[in-house]
């Protein structure tokens, strides 16, 4: 019996000493700091939080001096600043584009049929009778064997290209990943690869539903001032890049002598080549250039046990600034887009700096900039990390907080590109909530937020939240919130602080299983990786 007593001591003796470093304590998100936040930074004195601004500079402070409060560790030496240099170019396209074809001239209005911009630092740039060539999506793609600038030179010729992929409203759902987007569907992929072709200008056709966003959002996206890093004296890029409305498509390829049906079922089958137009376009652009500095905000908490391990949390800051007004109102607050997701990951910081438990891998947290200028903030940062992004072992980007209330579901932008989704589920479950796929993938809304860049130089990253079924009113209530928010306020002044109208209740849920997501990864061992048949790998 003694012998039986002084076993069982020695076995609650090792235990002790194997326990004596007590595991992480439980933390919750704060809903009133989140709401705190949001009205705060969407605000009216933020001047819709514009990169140049007197609203960065409030912005900046605010979120400065939150982190000060907070207790989290400036990223760069001793500053939570990280400088990004950027050139600001204020264009302003001739009133008219005109298209010489067979039969005729025709003349584009400048917002209502077409808007114009440049990626160059340059005072002015013209198209003269540049000739067009229809080059189907803008397409390059070696594994699949597709080219659509395949045999001909693009120097003094601009590309007419579609949105979207050759697999997009297409049956077979392997092709192109069927109605998914790839990268090689998304705008920016069309002006690099053009860039690459030497083409002296890219012009995109919007159609809504290829595009994801109606055309307002291109005049209200791709007119004013633009933001751009600059690019070397010597960089080849397209000279001119824009978009045109379907209509006036349509009525170009009609004109030309091509039927846009047909040439749109061409573009879509393998072995499509360019398709000269026999026509020619001409518009011109003068630039106000102006180069300066704005602003990532970056702090950390450092890991006790791995802390050259990083988990980085990222929403960005920025939004619209003052712009055209809309029934009275010019100033663009981005209550949703993104003070919401800049909202809630300041309380998920907060929440990890008042635990007397620090994380074993350090957890990162960057508000970055220029988001709404084609993620430039976070390209930046990717380009010259505060952090090794080899030791980086996720991004969790939080772009719009559910604002619609307690939701069933979880549905993860990119879900099955990477193993960070055993997480998400487990995380999901024990808030007794589903983890869905983007029902919308058609829109490409992965590569449209700052976790993209993560993604591109090989950090699995994470975007995700309720959006698809409401606890108590179901999946054709929140389909309805989410169309009439992006119909009526998404990159409008109406995006304000709703105090009425939105239920914070659903940025607690989706702000707590944030939380719980970084507490998993930055204290286990786990190293997400991208699955075999995504487009991104770690380098």
């Amino acid at each position: 019996m003694r012998s039986f007593f002084f076993v069982l001591l020695a076995g609650m003796l090792f235990s002790c000493n194997e326990n004596n470093k007590p595991s992480f304590p439980t933390l919750t998100v704060d809903k009133q700091l989140i709401v705190k936040h949001i009205k705060e930074l969407s605000s009216d004195g933020y001047e819709g939080r514009r990169p140049f601004t007197k609203g960065e500079q409030r912005t900046v402070e605010y979120l400065t001096k939150e982190f000060e409060k907070i207790g989290l560790l400036p990223a760069n030496g001793d500053s939570y600043h990280q400088d990004v240099p950027l050139v600001e170019i204020t264009g302003s396209p001739s009133q008219e584009m005109t298209f010489k074809t067979k039969k005729g001239t025709q003349t584009l209005e400048r917002y209502e049929d077409f808007v114009l911009h440049t990626q160059r630092a340059t005072s002015e740039l013209n198209l003269n009778q540049s000739e067009l060539v229809f080059c189907g999506f803008g397409t390059v793609d070696s594994k699949r064997s597709w080219n659509d600038y395949a045999g001909i030179d693009m120097k003094g010729k601009t590309a007419v290209v579609l949105v979207n992929d050759p697999g997009f409203g297409g049956e077979d759902p392997s092709f192109f990943k069927g109605d998914e987007m790839t990268y090689s569907g998304r705008w920016t992929y069309k002006y690099e690869e053009a860039d690459r072709q030497g083409a002296d200008a890219i012009i995109l056709i919007h159609e809504t539903s290829s595009a994801g966003y109606p055309w307002f959002v291109i005049k209200s996206s791709w007119s004013g001032t633009m933001l751009e890093i600059e690019r070397p004296p010597d960089a080849e890029d397209c000279a001119l890049k824009g978009w045109i409305s379907l209509e006036k498509a349509q009525a170009l390829f009609e004109a030309c002598g091509l039927n846009f049906t047909e040439q749109l079922k061409n573009a879509r089958k393998p072995g499509f080549t360019p398709v000269p137009m026999n026509a020619t376009v001409s518009a011109s652009l003068t630039n106000k250039v102006k180069k300066d500095i704005t602003k990532n905000v970056i702090g950390y908490i450092k890991g006790s046990e791995q802390p050259e391990e990083y988990v980085i949390y990222s929403a960005h800051w920025d939004h619209l600034g003052i712009g055209a007004p809309v029934d009275g109102d010019s100033i663009y607050n981005g209550a949703l887009d993104n003070a919401s997701g800049t909202a809630t990951v300041l309380s998920i910081a907060e929440a990890f700096a008042g635990s007397e438990v620090p994380p074993k891998r350090s957890v990162v947290f960057a508000m970055v900039t220029a988001e709404e200028q084609g993620l430039l903030g976070s390209q930046y940062y990717c380009q010259n990390p505060l952090f090794p992004i080899k030791k980086t072992v996720a991004n969790i980007n939080m772009d719009g907080v559910n604002p619609i209330g307690t939701m069933k579901d979880v549905t993860a932008i990119g879900f099955g590109l990477s193993d960070i989704d055993k997480i998400l589920k487990e995380e999901a479950q024990k808030q007794s909530r589903y983890v869905l796929p983007d029902q919308n993938p058609e829109k490409g809304s992965y590569f449209r937020s700052d976790h993209f860049n993560f993604a591109k130089v090989g950090v699995p990253a994470i975007y995700a939240g309720g959006r698809t079924e409401h606890a108590a009113k179901g999946k054709e209530y929140a389909k309805s919130f989410m169309e009439e928010y992006v119909s009526t306020y998404y990159h409008q002044p109406s995006d304000e602080y709703d105090p009425s109208g939105w239920n914070h209740d659903g940025m607690l849920q989706d702000g707590q299983l944030y939380l719980n997501l970084g507490i998993n990864l930055a204290n286990s061992d786990f190293w997400p990786s991208w699955n075999d048949d995504s487009e991104f790998q770690r380098k």
